[in-house]
């Protein structure tokens, strides 16, 4: 089953990595949140639950503002494509949501309580490869506003 939920992983990060419709690099962002939250809860603990449910909650919380703010630059634009990113609001709300999913300062309420639950190999995967597939999102985006580029700072 670990195998399964893995390769999942790395499945969904390629996804995203590659996707050039909205439709699909949300698809691959749920597709790793779904598969790491059975690898955070492996440990039959309290804490592990609560890390695994604290993830999932925010992860879905991030992802839904992702996909409101691809429909609202579909709405503007006419295109799903993710080079055609031009509605400041759009871009605003997929930079906040993506800060999110990274665990960036502003919006980092999450990821030290998720830490604390997790063991190590756990903690491991959440620093390391959960944060490729917003990483690449977020350098898809060309024109962020200034006050979101000194948040990122």
């Amino acid at each position: 089953i670990m195998c399964f939920l893995l390769s999942n992983l790395a499945l969904g990060a390629i996804i995203t990595a590659s996707s050039f419709h909205w439709f699909f690099a949300w698809l691959g962002l749920e597709l790793n949140t779904l598969a790491i939250v059975p690898i955070l809860a492996k440990q039959h603990h309290p804490r592990a639950t609560e890390a695994a449910t604290k993830y999932f909650i925010t992860q879905a919380a991030a992802s839904s503002i992702v996909m409101f703010s691809s429909t609202l630059n579909a709405w503007h634009t006419g295109t799903w494509d993710i080079m055609h990113l031009t509605t400041h609001p759009a871009i605003t709300l997929l930079t906040l949501a993506l800060m999110m999913k990274l665990g960036l300062a502003p919006l980092h309420f999450w990821l030290p309580e998720v830490m604390q639950g997790t063991n190590m190999m756990s903690a491991l995967i959440i620093t390391t490869w959960q944060k490729l597939p917003p990483m690449s999102l977020l350098l898809l985006i060309n024109n962020v506003p200034t006050t979101i580029l000194f948040l990122l700072a």
